[in-house]
C-alpha cells in the first residue's frame, strides 16, 4: 500500500503566483512552502518586522489547518530574517506562537529581497 500524498488547500489559503503548492501531506507527514507577509490575494503587505512576522506565521496556521495541523503540530520550521538586527526580536516573538519542548529550528539571515523582512516554512505531523 502506498502513502496517500494530497495537496490540502482552503478557501482562505493566501495564494501565489508563483509555481508552488502551499502545502504536500505524505500520509500524516505536512510539509508547508514559504509563508510571507501576503494578503489573501497574494500581495505582499509591507509592514514592521512584527507584522510581518506575525502575518507570515498566520498565513502558515491557514496553510496548516487547510491540511488538518495546528502550530502545536509543527516539529520543523526554517526561518528567513531579512535584518540580522531583527533576531533578537523575532526570537521573542517566536516564543509566542511556540513553547517548549520547541520545534528544531533553522534561522537564515541577509536573504530576503527588500520587498519582505520574515519568511517562515514548516514541517508539521498531523494527528491522526
Amino acid at each position: 500500500m502506498s502513502t496517500p500524498v494530497t495537496y490540502p488547500r482552503a478557501a482562505n489559503t493566501p495564494v501565489s503566483h508563483l509555481p508552488f503548492s502551499p502545502a504536500v501531506r505524505v500520509g500524516d507527514v505536512v510539509y508547508v512552502s514559504g509563508q510571507a507577509s501576503v494578503d489573501a490575494t497574494g500581495k505582499i503587505v509591507s509592514d514592521t518586522f512584527e507584522g510581518e512576522f506575525r502575518r507570515s506565521i498566520e498565513n502558515m496556521r491557514l496553510v496548516l489547518q487547510a491540511a488538518g495541523c495546528d502550530l502545536q503540530d509543527v516539529v520543523q520550521t526554517r526561518n528567513y530574517v531579512r535584518e540580522a538586527a531583527d533576531v533578537p526580536r523575532y526570537n521573542e516573538l517566536y516564543r509566542e506562537y511556540f513553547s517548549a519542548p520547541f520545534p528544531a529550528r533553522t534561522t537564515i539571515t541577509n536573504c530576503l529581497p527588500p520587498t519582505l523582512k520574515y519568511e517562515v516554512e514548516c514541517v508539521a505531523v498531523a494527528k491522526t
